[in-house]
């Protein structure tokens, strides 16, 4: 199936500075995944990064290449690809192969890879896939990374309402990628802020997904300059670009589960420039 697609340019902090409410939304904001037997996705001028999703119900869903964007034969002619089932049991077949994804389960494919099939095992409870893609220049293997595979960090405290559990999935750790990074970030009941203390990356940028949110309920996605921030009220199933120059940070009126991907010049997780909290305005 031939992906529905926005494009978003990327703009510099002085810029976001003149910015009200609707325009941050449109510029950072990335809504409407997930729709049945649909792929979709969001291409970012931030390294090139896409991130999008595919919900086979009915049927599977080929992803096809993008000509207007890609000018490619095929997706992954010139890119990678890290998948997250968020739903229901669902299978990834690459090239013949197929790979049965759980919740939460990761996937990673390679340059090169020519066929890539979604389907759902269920369709009264379908897989979500949320994919990240980004530009490469070597080939690596395809590669399943179960949740239990992942490298696990305990972070946080009650008293600052931040225990969580950082699963790195698609990190050098577990997989070779060019340049892509995926993990699972999920947070203990009561607790609510992520990514405290603040940081910036100059060298990569991110981006979020927030999901597991209950219903009713919301995060405040905390996003600019340290000392000039933003804000963004994030809903269930939404995703929030993060520009290099940018802190990403949350905190929710419940507890939840947010994917991170990143892109850009380096692969050191813990290249960060944090602030401490005080220093932010």
């Amino acid at each position: 199936m031939k992906p529905t697609f926005e494009t978003r340019f990327a703009i510099g902090p002085n810029e976001s500075k003149q910015m009200d409410t609707e325009n941050l939304r449109k510029t950072f904001l990335i809504d409407g995944l997930f729709k049945n037997d649909a792929i979709h996705f969001v291409y970012t001028h931030y390294d090139r990064y896409m991130a999008g999703s595919a919900k086979p119900v009915n049927e599977s869903l080929e992803l096809e290449t993008i000509d207007e964007l890609l000018k490619e034969p095929y997706f992954l002619s010139r890119r990678e690809l890290g998948i997250i089932n968020i739903g229901g049991q669902g299978t990834v077949q690459v090239d013949g192969e197929s790979y049965a994804l759980d919740f939460k389960e990761a996937l990673y494919v390679g340059k090169g890879a020519k066929k890539v099939i979604f389907s759902s095992a269920d369709p009264k409870a379908p897989a979500k896939f949320y994919l990240n893609s980004t530009p490469a220049h070597h080939s690596y293997p395809t590669k399943k990374i179960a949740k239990a595979d992942a490298n696990k960090l305990e972070l946080g405290a009650v008293e600052t309402s931040n225990v969580r559990t950082i699963n790195q999935m698609l990190l050098h750790t577990t997989v070779e990628t060019c340049q892509l990074q995926m993990g699972l970030t999920e947070l203990a009941v009561g607790s609510v802020w992520n990514t405290m203390p603040a940081h910036t990356h100059d060298r990569r940028m991110e981006v979020y997904l927030y999901f597991e949110l209950p219903e009713g309920q919301a995060v405040s996605h905390f996003m600019g300059p340290r000392e000039e921030t933003r804000h963004i009220w994030m809903h269930n199933e939404q995703a929030v670009i993060s520009p290099p120059w940018s802190i990403h940070s949350g905190a929710g009126t419940s507890n939840y589960s947010f994917i991170w991907g990143m892109a850009g010049e380096n692969m050191d997780y813990n290249d960060m420039d944090s602030f401490k909290v005080t220093d932010i305005r």
